[in-house]
């Protein structure tokens, strides 16, 4: 009875162990063509400040690039130095369907990716640098305010509802 015990107690350990490392190995082709395809989502789960501390996000913030469109929706912390006309608007909220986009491969794996949106008033780049395994920083840059930092991670964008 106890040498079937530890029988099945190894099983479960290797398959406990394999079971991630096959996901791992899985993954990073799924993020490297998710970049391609230019349809993916960032998930930010901490936002980074210029001056002042990090906080960890315990909302559900993200972009959602695809080849037609920009979607951000992001908090903000820092200094801004003009005041939005609607203050119902604050954080990185916008959607532009007029953009560059550049993609250029990391010297030690990874992507890093250059939006530009032409149609945000506030925004001015969007940088990525999102690693082999879809995990990355998001640094944005705006007119009116000072620069802020996510750390997030990148998905599969969810199929958008035809209307």
């Amino acid at each position: 009875m106890r040498k079937q015990m530890n029988g099945m107690l190894c099983l479960l350990l290797a398959i406990l162990c394999y079971g991630p490392l096959s996901a791992q190995d899985n993954k990073k082709p799924v993020i490297k063509d998710l970049i391609a395809a230019q349809e993916y989502v960032f998930k930010a789960q901490m936002a980074l400040p210029m001056g002042g501390r990090s906080r960890q996000l315990t909302s559900d913030y993200d972009v959602k690039v695809a080849k037609d469109s920009v979607i951000s929706y992001l908090p903000y912390f820092g200094r801004a130095y003009t005041a939005p006309l609607d203050p119902t608007q604050g954080g990185i909220q916008f959607t532009s369907r007029q953009f560059d986009y550049k993609v250029t491969p990391g010297k030690k794996g990874g992507w890093t990716i250059l939006l530009s949106p032409k149609d945000a008033n506030d925004v001015r780049q969007l940088s990525f640098m999102i690693s082999e395994d879809g995990y990355g920083t998001l640094n944005v840059t705006s007119n009116n305010r000072q620069p802020i930092m996510f750390n997030g991670y990148v998905t599969a964008r969810p199929p958008r509802k035809n209307k």
